[in-house]
């Protein structure tokens, strides 16, 4: 579960569509309260996944081949199977030239709350809904779980804020380093959502095929 976890956060922080508007977001003015907001609706939305799952479950996964257990890990293998799908759409159409949405110009307009409304529209709901699945085996009798799934949300936050720590503490600084990391998510967009859905789908796929056999 903790290895799952792991890669299905780092899938989730290192998105580069929610990641450059975050970027967005946070270069505007007062962007450092703003990317708060969005920082804090993005980790409402992990929080209630997860939270969700255990009430569901009541901190105990269910017993191996049963109908919740295999209902998670089918929920985990047709994510799996989207993300390869997607990932080599991505890189049979990579270099097309590829239209900006013109929203993303207006993100240095947008207020507190919009921001954190950005932040729920932009989740990455497929590789939360894998995250979900994983949670279902969680054990809340073993306190390591705890810490797996507080160290979940961090990893699955860990890009937004680290960015927003920099600019908190480097703000002369942070400005135009935004700017070259903005332009260079832009750059390589279609690369990077490549690695990432086909790492992280084959491996939801291996996994969860290993686990139903």
């Amino acid at each position: 579960m903790v290895l799952d976890l792991l890669l299905i956060g780092l899938g989730i922080t290192l998105e580069p569509f929610p990641l450059v508007a975050f970027v967005l977001v946070l270069s505007a003015e007062r962007g450092v309260r703003k990317a708060l907001a969005f920082i804090l609706a993005w980790l409402a939305c992990l929080v209630g996944v997860i939270a969700a799952v255990l009430l569901l479950t009541g901190g105990h996964p269910p017993a191996h081949k049963t109908g919740g257990s295999t209902a998670a890990i089918t929920v985990k293998l047709v994510v799996g199977v989207g993300l390869i799908m997607y990932g080599e759409y991505k890189r049979r159409t990579a270099g097309r030239p590829r239209k900006t949405p013109k929203w993303l110009a207006r993100l240095h307009e947008v207020n507190s709350w919009t921001a954190a409304g950005l932040a729920v529209l932009l989740q990455p709901w497929g590789l939360v809904a894998a995250g979900a699945a994983t949670v279902v085996e969680a054990n809340l009798n073993h306190g390591a779980t705890y810490l797996a799934l507080l160290g979940f949300c961090l990893v699955a936050t860990a890009s937004q804020l680290t960015l927003e720590l920099y600019a908190v503490f480097a703000p002369r600084t942070a400005g135009a380093r935004l700017e070259r990391l903005s332009n260079w998510l832009d750059n390589h967009h279609d690369q990077a959502i490549v690695v990432l859905s086909l790492l992280i789908g084959f491996w939801l796929v291996g996994k969860s095929i290993s686990q139903l056999v």
